[in-house]
């Protein structure tokens, strides 16, 4: 018994040694665990590298990036159509279309929608604008207009570039897995931006990363100068080229990059109702700004077991708060009213993902501010958080997480805030990303006022269109001459082209003048002549310029000889006949002193024997001896001058029409010599005049269907909606005209055009009671609000004004000069 009670004792012992030892071994671990956790402490603190932040591996010379681990993305920037502006049946449809767009994104993709606004070193846009001195005598008013065209740059968009960009990211073991899936996805994506109308393109590595350079970098004015090459010469890497001098990241809720501060905060979406206008006012704030959409779909059957739990967990909270209300004796259907509404609105959910085409997504909205100050910077997220506000959401600041919020601003394709949203398919497609196209051409483009909507400049170029010709529309003292001059003078000193204007009220003299061309007055007191029988050997297409020339002279004589009906076939027949022997001298040696003169016809009709022949010449005689004789001349004025007016103002009521026609001859003639060589604008002014006499509408008709093709450029200036859709044949003029300025429009009128053109209530808007220089542009299939306040107080002003008390003033002060000149 006392042994047995030692060797327990001995046990005891020895399990109690055994107890110290390993009680010592977990002593040493957790000093070892404690150790270590310092050491991580310190290397968190220790001071990391402005390009250990920028978040991202590898950027590709393709647009592939390696973001992180196993992340791969790839970009594409894409631009606007107009949706604000749209009938109501196409914003259904464009939305439709977006959210078939979005239901395309399975949860294998994450997707970012990146919204940058940011302020550009303007001199891609001066550029554009550009117009250099060319020491000649035109050079005051060309570089007054230059100084126009700048003052309107700065009052536009205040240097601010809007780029619009969608960042795909999937994950894959490698770079030779991940490259054909998101070659793939990118064509699917350009393939949906397609059927929503919406242009677009892949970034190749350069473009994604001048994107994190401009970003990172937004004080610095210097250009991003980037190629893979210069990697090998220099040892440096791509982060190199888009770091900025510092990331400081010490304060709570903002953060320093360079000179730069700069906030990150999250929308937080309360409202019940969202509406499609949130993002686009966001948009449209003048300050630098970065909006993001992160979206994450999720797998269709998670989220339906999802929501079928949640409802679960509402009836069961329904059933506990009837038991608890019959257990305190009170009715059990009475109970928190939350539970209803919460219990409704899943019910809903479920309904539209199982039945209604809805998937399920989870957005980060992510706005990013930046400025030179703090008080700057506080101003812009105050400007922000008031639309929120207005929206019934809340813009609220990261908290400690200005890092992981700057990097997720950049189109990478990582969301690293873990702040998200779950909405369904139509909630997130209302942040619809389309707003209001813009127009801002390269090349030989011309001023039109600023976009009524975004208040960046419209510069475009006439000749890029399909078909150039044009119509400048409007009501009695709403702008069309001042447009049209406005244009000629642009064109002037822009482009080399021939400017042609047809002038009934002689209201362009002054401008023609003051750049040096020729007017031409025509009346039966003038000493201007045009020879309505002049021709040139390029007239027609073929190597018969006789053929197009007839068709001219048949419409003269139809209207000379005043014949509703037309001239007969007998009559035509002889008119043809002659037309070889009126030629053949100068056919047969082409000098001007050879050209001949309605005279001639007018003599070899009255030789034919035909009884036509002398009813034609008889209708003919009062034009080549009578009291109207003015067009039996040769042409004795300059028409080989840059910019040729013809002022017909003077021409009575039988001459007119003849006047009309025969320089729209004039303007053929100049066509084909110019063929090949350079354009030629046409400018026809008070046009439904010729729209109302058979024949110089047929002529008319005939320049709208052939001229693009020998480099002419027409516009026809009216306010009478009416003649232009006359007939099936006018309407001609209308359908092949891809150039419209608009301006206000009567209210007949307006209801005419909304029906031909298909403008939306919203459009039409910009034309009903609209002040001066303001209206809709038709460029293609793209339509504009724009608007144009001419400076009165430049010279050009008073030469393009056709106000009668402006105009007044205009001739007293040229009067004044004169007479002081006379001295």
């Amino acid at each position: 018994m006392q042994e047995n009670r030692k060797e327990e004792k001995r046990l005891r012992k020895k399990k109690n040694k055994k107890t110290v030892a390993d009680t010592g071994y977990k002593k040493v671990d957790r000093k070892e665990k404690k150790k270590k956790e310092k050491q991580e402490e310190k290397r968190r603190q220790k001071k990391l590298s402005v390009q250990q932040s920028i978040a991202y591996k590898e950027m590709g010379r393709d647009g592939i990036c390696r973001v992180q681990g196993k992340t791969y993305s790839k970009c594409i920037r894409f631009y606007d159509i107009n949706y604000q502006l749209a009938q109501n049946e196409d914003k259904n449809a464009i939305f439709e279309n977006w959210c078939d767009f979005l239901n395309y994104f399975d949860a294998s993709i994450h997707f970012q929608l990146s919204f940058i606004n940011h302020k550009s070193s303007m001199k891609e846009f001066e550029q554009v604008i550009q117009i250099q001195p060319q020491e000649d005598a035109f050079d005051d008013v060309r570089m007054e207009y230059a100084k126009m065209l700048k003052q309107q740059l700065a009052k536009g968009n205040n240097g601010l570039v809007k780029s619009k960009y969608i960042t795909f990211a999937i994950e894959a073991e490698n770079i030779r897995e991940a490259k054909p899936k998101l070659e793939r996805i990118e064509s699917d994506i350009l393939n949906n931006f397609k059927i929503l109308g919406v242009p677009a393109y892949p970034l190749n590595g350069v473009e994604r990363l001048q994107i994190l350079y401009e970003t990172f970098n937004p004080d610095v004015m210097t250009d991003f100068q980037f190629d893979y090459g210069s990697m090998i010469r220099t040892g440096l890497n791509t982060k190199d080229y888009v770091a900025p001098t510092s990331f400081v990241f010490r304060d709570r809720n903002t953060f320093q990059m360079g000179n730069t501060i700069g906030a990150v905060s999250y929308l937080q979406i309360l409202a019940p109702e969202l509406t499609d206008k949130m993002l686009a006012e966001f948009l449209d704030i003048d300050k630098n700004l970065i909006v993001n959409l992160h979206v994450q779909s999720v797998d269709q059957m998670k989220a339906i077991k999802l929501v079928k739990s949640k409802v679960t967990d509402i009836n069961r909270m329904k059933i506990e708060e009837q038991k608890k209300a019959v257990r305190a004796g009170y009715d059990m259907d009475i109970i928190p009213s939350d539970l209803n509404t919460y219990g409704g609105e899943a019910k809903r959910l479920l309904e539209d993902l199982q039945s209604r085409n809805e998937r399920m997504f989870l957005v980060t909205a992510l706005f990013l501010n930046t400025a030179k100050t703090k008080q700057a910077l506080d101003n812009a997220i105050f400007q922000t958080a008031g639309i929120a506000q207005k929206y019934n959401c809340v813009l609220k600041r990261l908290d400690y997480q200005q890092e992981e919020g700057l990097m997720s601003s950049v189109p990478l394709g990582v969301n690293h805030i873990p702040i998200k949203r779950a909405l369904t398919t139509t909630s997130t497609a209302i942040f619809v990303p389309f707003t209001t196209q813009e127009l801002f051409m390269a090349g030989e483009s011309l001023y039109y006022g600023l976009n009524a909507l975004s208040n960046n400049m419209i510069m475009v170029d006439r000749k890029k269109l399909k078909n150039p010709n044009g119509l400048i529309l409007g009501t009695p003292g709403s702008g069309k001459s001042f447009a049209a001059k406005r244009e000629i003078t642009n064109a002037f000193f822009v482009t080399k082209d021939d400017i042609i204007i047809g002038d009934p009220e002689g209201e362009y003299y002054p401008l023609v003048h003051a750049l040096g061309g020729q007017v031409v007055h025509i009346s039966p007191t003038s000493k201007d002549y045009i020879n309505p029988m002049d021709i040139n050997m390029d007239y027609s297409d073929d190597d018969n310029p006789l053929g197009v020339k007839s068709d001219f002279v048949l419409s003269l004589c139809e209207l000379i000889m005043g014949s509703r009906d037309g001239i007969e076939a007998e009559e035509k027949s002889v008119i043809d006949r002659c037309l070889p022997l009126v030629y053949q001298k100068y056919f047969a040696d082409p000098k001007p002193e050879n050209m001949p003169v309605l005279g001639d016809l007018y003599e070899c009709l009255r030789k034919q024997k035909e009884p036509q022949a002398q009813r034609i010449a008889t209708a003919l005689e009062i034009y080549v001896n009578g009291s109207l004789k003015v067009f039996n001349h040769r042409t004795n004025v300059e028409l080989n001058n840059r910019i040729v007016c013809f002022d017909i103002k003077e021409l009575g009521k039988q001459l007119k029409k003849i006047g009309m026609l025969i320089v729209q001859d004039q303007v053929w003639n100049r066509v084909t010599i110019n063929r090949g060589i350079k354009s030629t604008r046409y400018y026809i002014d008070e046009f439904h005049l010729l729209l109302k006499e058979e024949q110089t509408a047929a002529y008319s008709v005939e320049i709208w269907k052939r001229f693009r093709k020998w480099g002419g450029i027409p516009s026809g200036i009216t306010q009478n909606i009416k003649d232009l859709l006359a007939s099936r044949e006018i309407e001609n003029i209308f359908e092949n005209s891809d150039f419209i300025l608009m301006l206000n429009q009567a209210a007949g009128d307006r209801q005419i055009l909304a029906k031909q053109l298909n403008i939306s209530p919203y459009q039409l808007s910009y034309v009903t009671n609209s002040g001066e220089g303001e209206g809709l542009l038709f460029y293609g299939t793209t339509i504009i609000p724009f608007k144009d306040k001419f400076d009165k107080n430049l010279k050009l002003y008073s030469l393009m004004t056709t106000k009668p008390e402006e105009v007044e003033k205009r001739e007293k002060e040229m009067e004044a000069e004169k007479h002081e000149g006379n001295r």
